[in-house]
Parts: C-alpha cells; structure tokens; sequence
C-alpha cells in the first residue's frame, strides 16, 4: 500500500477499516482502498494461426501472450485494445466483439481483470517495440509448446484452443 495520501500528500498510517487493513491519511483521513487494475487485449486469428507476442521487459520477459495492457484513463477498454494492439505489434485493428472477461491473480504488478476482444486485422506490418521481442502467428499446435505468461494467458490460449477444438 501507499506511503502517502493522494488527496493531500501527507503521511498514511495502516488502520483497520471495515475489517481489512487499509493505508489512512493521517491529516485528512482519506482512505486507501487495494483495486484491481483494469487490462484489455485482442484475439487476433488469420488463417486458423493466433497471433500472440513476445514480452521484452520483466515481468513475464521472453514469455508469450495475446496482445493487451492497461486501460487508460480516457479511454474506453476497446480503445485501449485497439491502442495496445498498434503499439505491441505495429498492426492497426478493428475490434467485433468481446470474448470474455479474465482475472489475473498472479501478475507481481497486482490483481488485473483483462477484457478480451476478437479482432481482425485492418491495416499495418507486423513489426516487434520496444515491449515486445517477437510477433507471431501461431498454429494450435504450435502454441502447446510456448512459455506463457500467466494465469490469464494460460486461460485466454486454452479457451481459444477449445473453441477451435485441439485441447
């Protein structure tokens, strides 16, 4: 939990609050209340191969899952979807519809409920960032040999691998 307020910047105390600990302002006695941070991503399938990038940074590094990130503040989960999906793998795509909700407990950066979108390609060449060491399109089979990264990748590739039926 935090260190100081983000109301007035004064130091926080731990105090129990509805019976859970939770950092207080000591001056202004706002309350700090833990939230899962909020993540959106694309499923991108061409010609039966799933598209799926490399993470370049920690954590998760030289692991595998479908393009996604955090949600900005002025945008909307699709949005953000479309934004991380340009950024990740230099591909500009338009969102049809939302696959599922997922939540991730095991990401050291804390709780995340990631909003999965299908998504078709529109424009652009597959291109790696700076996030990203690698982008590829994977085969069903393919994909059973990949190191992934994290519960929801785990969950979002085996939901994809049944509904194509290899599972």
């Amino acid at each position: 939990m935090g260190q100081y307020c983000q109301v007035c910047g004064a130091r926080t105390e731990s105090r129990c609050v509805d019976g859970r600990t939770r950092d207080v302002c000591r001056d202004c006695g706002e309350i700090s209340y833990a939230q899962w941070k909020v993540s959106a991503g694309v499923r991108v399938v061409n010609d039966g191969k799933i598209l799926l990038v490399k993470r370049s940074h920690e954590p998760y590094q030289g692991k595998w899952h479908m393009p996604a990130g955090y949600v900005e503040i002025d945008e909307e989960p699709a949005q953000a979807a479309q934004r991380e999906a340009r950024e990740e793998t230099g591909l500009t795509v338009r969102v049809e519809k939302l696959v599922d909700c997922y939540l991730d407990t095991d990401d050291p950066r804390g709780n995340v409920i990631i909003l999965l979108y299908d998504a078709s390609v529109v424009d652009g060449e597959v291109t790696p960032s700076d996030e990203t060491e690698a982008v590829e399109f994977f085969s069903p089979d393919e994909v059973a040999n990949l190191q992934l990264a994290g519960e929801s990748a785990e969950k979002e590739l085996n939901d994809w691998l049944n509904m194509v039926g290899k599972q």
